[in-house]
């Protein structure tokens, strides 16, 4: 007997031996290990009282009675929970045996601990449920495969992808139809071994890598997927996995970017938006991936939106779908014209308001060539609509808002270009038109008046036999003949000068020589009439410019001081170089400027709101022709407010040689 528990403790499974009673006639030293007792404290003690409370859910006197009576053959394995001493249960499988011994019959039992397999069951199982969950709830597609190749999961977002149900046994059919709905980023067919999943079973790592996915009557999207291959701790290759996020839109959005320079470098090449058209619409439909899209103006003599361009995948698209006339508030294209605001057709097929006979037959036009969503953006300079960017997709389309906003910048685009085109034209029709007034001035003005002075003056000189009301008359003809003579004279000459008909005679000049001269010839008239004229001139300041020109900006300068101011008033010269600069400034202490309207005093024939009102005469044209021939110098001239009257009049100069104003 001591042989044979010797023999049983040296046995690494649990042994328990039981009588026809239920009593507990045998237990090994492994036994004590997993069930927490010891022999002496458990043998003889009932089996109900101890490890085995129940089996399968009833006492276990039956079980043993059956079992004593069957005596099988063969051992029994049953899966058996059996207690703890300290309570807590244990799964493990029991191998049941009846041996007949000394002692008369006894059931042997030997128990294998399954607690540690049943845990790591549980934990496979909640692996394996959590792994699901994740799968199911991601967004991105996932597809793995096993080393063979063989497909083995794909998760319900790569399924809605594909067109599948989400649930289901994994395809079988994958190797022969994705190239009927997948390609690369140059749209060409993808074949099965070269999938990224298929690159990374051969070994490559993928990231970001481009796949477009095209299903019949669906649009084309765009997924970045990353791929590598499966491999356990010591390298060998189990498979592969890759993931595929959708960046349809964000890739829209980089090719809009193309698109914008693209339309950039059309308009800057064109010399017209006809001749600009073709590339601007193609690089339109380009970035959006559609077949095509027509560009609308409205005529600015017939009021009539009129078609200028087109681009199309198939050439000249088909016959008569390009070139008509919209009618306003009908059609996609009349709609946007009549309301200003873009429009979007997910589907024609199926928007109710295009009703009328002429719409209908637009639509079918558009069904018959495959076209089913449309687009429509007005096209502007500011609040002013100058045309339509209609554009059409091959199939139903989402990313309404995306898509609406990348568009709109292309337009917005077209109608800078388009309000530069006919502001530049209305600029050359303006330049001809003053053109042919300064030609009407010039030889239908400027020789009469020189006529009627000449005659004038020679009838004053002879006047000595008219009264003195009728030598009167005869001086106010001269002096108002003389008055607009002069106003014929500077406009020619400011003409001339900005047209660059009439150039400087570039000099060595001493602009304090040139300012001392201006201000003496003016000094005594300006004492006349109650004005001190003071000047503070350092020593020669020399420069480079027309003298005759630069005498007479300051004669223009000084003789508006001293027509704005009253007597009693102070008018002051200074000039100061340094820098490269000279700056001479004029201050008057008279009427002042306006602070709304010191830099408009500088354009032709403007008068300040309160000259005019005064009643001061003036052409509005001196000022103009001093800042025409100080830009010409390189200069520039500004007005200043002085306190608590008056006005500062600065003019800055180049003392070298400046740019050739050409």
């Amino acid at each position: 007997m001591l042989d044979g528990a010797a023999l049983l403790d040296s046995v690494q499974e649990a042994f328990v031996a039981v009588d026809t009673g239920g009593i507990i006639r045998g237990f090994n030293r492994a036994a004590e290990r997993l069930l927490g007792y010891t022999a002496a404290q458990i043998c003889c003690r009932h089996i109900e009282d101890t490890v085995l409370p129940d089996y399968d859910g009833e006492t276990t006197r039956p079980a043993l009675q059956r079992l004593f009576a069957a005596e099988p053959a063969r051992p029994l394995v049953r899966e058996l929970s059996v207690r703890h001493r300290d309570g807590h249960r244990l799964r493990t499988r029991a191998s049941l045996s009846v041996v007949h011994g000394a002692a008369g019959a006894l059931v042997c039992v030997f128990l294998t601990d399954l607690s540690a397999q049943a845990a790591a069951e549980a934990t496979a199982e909640r692996h394996a449920s959590f792994l699901t969950a994740l799968l199911n709830s991601l967004t991105v597609g996932v597809i793995a495969c096993d080393d063979t190749g063989r497909v083995i999961l794909m998760n319900p977002a790569l399924r809605r992808i594909q067109g599948r149900p989400e649930t289901g046994p994994v395809p079988d059919d994958l190797p022969a139809v994705v190239p009927t709905f997948l390609y690369d980023a140059q749209m060409r067919p993808l074949e099965w071994d070269q999938t990224p999943l298929m690159r990374a079973l051969r070994g490559e790592h993928l990231t970001d890598l481009d796949i477009v996915a095209q299903l019949p009557g669906q649009r084309s999207r765009t997924f970045a997927t990353t791929a590598q291959p499966i491999e356990n701790r010591d390298g060998r290759r189990l498979g592969a996995v890759v993931v595929a996020h959708e960046v349809t839109a964000l890739r829209r959005a980089e090719r809009f970017n193309t698109c914008r320079r693209d339309v950039e470098q059309a308009l800057r090449a064109a010399t017209s938006i006809t001749e600009a058209a073709p590339a601007v619409t193609r690089a339109v439909t380009t970035a959006l991936g559609w077949p095509s899209a027509e560009l609308f103006l409205i005529d600015e003599t017939t009021d009539r939106l009129q078609a200028v361009g087109h681009h199309s995948d198939t050439g000249d698209g088909p016959e008569g779908f390009f070139g008509h006339t919209p009618v306003r508030d009908r059609g996609v294209t009349g709609r946007v014209w009549q309301s200003g605001q873009p429009l979007w057709v997910p589907d024609i097929t199926r928007y109710v308001h295009l009703t009328s006979e002429n719409e209908q037959q637009r639509v079918d036009l558009c069904v018959r060539h495959g076209i089913r969503t449309v687009l429509a953006v007005p096209v502007r300079d500011g609040d002013t609509l100058l045309g339509v960017l209609t554009c059409y997709a091959g199939a139903p389309e989402v990313d309404q808002e995306l898509l609406t906003v990348l568009l709109d910048g292309v337009a917005a685009q077209i109608g800078v270009y388009v309000a530069l085109r006919r502001a530049e034209e209305l600029a050359r029709q303006l330049t001809r038109s003053q053109d042919d007034f300064l030609d009407l001035v010039g030889h239908e003005l400027r020789t009469p008046l020189t006529s009627i002075l000449a005659n004038v003056t020679m009838l004053t000189e002879e006047a000595v036999t008219l009264d003195e009301e009728q030598q009167q008359m005869l001086a106010t003809v001269a002096r108002n003949t003389g008055a607009l003579q002069h106003i014929v004279d500077t406009l020619l000459d400011l003409a001339a000068l900005e047209s660059g008909h009439q150039q400087l005679a570039a000099e060595p000049v001493d602009l304090a020589a040139i300012a001392a001269d201006a201000v003496a010839a003016l000094r005594l008239g300006a004492a006349g009439g109650g004005v001190q004229l003071r000047a503070d001139l350092p020593g020669p300041v020399p420069a480079h410019g027309d003298g005759d020109r630069l005498r007479q900006v300051l004669d223009d300068v000084l003789s508006n001081a001293l027509k704005y101011s009253p007597a009693g008033a102070d008018i002051h010269v200074s000039l100061e170089a340094g820098g490269g600069w000279a700056e001479l400034c004029i201050t008057d202490t008279g009427i002042g400027t306006p602070p709304g309207e010191r830099d408009r005093v500088f354009d032709r024939f403007y008068r300040a709101s309160n000259v005019r009102h005064h009643g001061t005469p003036g052409s509005g044209l001196g000022l103009s022709r001093t800042r025409t021939i100080v830009r010409l110098h390189g200069g520039s001239i500004a007005l200043r407010p002085e306190q608590p009257t008056g006005t500062t009049v600065c003019i800055r100069l180049p003392l070298g040689r400046h740019p050739d104003p050409a």
